[in-house]
């Protein structure tokens, strides 16, 4: 099973959309919390870019038909997400979008059969590489739509 136009398209572009959403707002802007215990819309875009390294180091793992087992992502915990932190956002942008094209080709290079290998998700089981590709790109816009709440709560304070 190929990967999906849907997927494909994804991969491809929708985190274009952090730029699109966040166009007009200062870093500064950014980082405010607007709800004081949760992340702000920098944080979830500093989350976006630290979560990419891994999301690479896991398809490795499956890739070479290794049946791994992941432990539950949790970005507070992750030492490259608090060193991402000190990132400029321009900084962040950049990486996302490298990042983002070691993944898209890693996966286009995939076959049928390469692309059924699993790894090991603590809430879904064993998943085959396409959907963990969709996996990621869900969680991916889980992302933006909180960011797109975000910056709608921004623009309402500049009213």
């Amino acid at each position: 099973m190929p990967l999906s136009i849907s997927i494909t398209g994804r991969l491809q572009h929708q985190h274009e959309t952090i730029s699109e959403l966040i166009q007009g707002f200062s870093e500064t802007q950014l980082k405010e919390r607007i709800i004081p215990e949760k992340w702000s819309a920098f944080e979830n875009i500093t989350h976006l870019a630290a979560y990419q390294p891994t999301f690479i180091y896991r398809l490795k793992l499956m890739i070479d038909g290794q049946k791994p087992k992941f432990e539950r992502y949790v970005a507070d915990n992750d030492p490259l997400f608090h060193e991402y932190l000190k990132k400029s956002l321009e900084e962040l942008l950049k990486d996302i979008s490298a990042k983002r094209i070691i993944i898209t080709d890693s996966l286009a290079r995939l076959n049928d059969e390469e692309l059924k290998l699993v790894g090991h998700h603590p809430k879904f089981g064993y998943t085959p590489i396409y959907k963990w590709a969709d996996f990621y790109l869900l969680h991916e816009a889980h992302h933006l739509f909180t960011i797109m709440q975000l910056i709608g709560a921004l623009q309402l304070r500049q009213q």
